[in-house]
């Protein structure tokens, strides 16, 4: 298949698509990053990370409080004690 759409709109679509995504996690609280890395192999935390890298591979410096901070829209330990239910199940990587 013939991908109709050229580079630079691509890149516009994905990268609405990811905030998208982001928004959608960031409405769906009840869904525990443990829950997210056991159907789909990734979570909020994944991201956070994957976001960073790419972000160094252009140049730019995140730290991972500052990469978690974009992911979950709020400081992350201030999600934790808002959103995350029982006993610490976040996912190291």
């Amino acid at each position: 298949m013939t991908n109709p759409i050229s580079e630079p709109s691509q890149t516009d679509i994905e990268a609405a698509a990811f905030r998208r995504l982001l928004q959608h996690l960031r409405e769906h609280t009840e869904v525990q990053n443990i829950d997210l890395m056991n159907l789909a192999g990734f979570c909020r935390n994944c991201l956070s990370k994957w976001y960073r890298a790419e972000a160094a591979e252009r140049g730019f410096e995140l730290s991972d409080p500052q990469a978690r901070e974009i992911i979950y829209g709020m400081p992350y330990d201030e999600w934790k004690t808002r959103y995350q239910k029982g006993p610490r199940q976040d996912h190291k990587q």
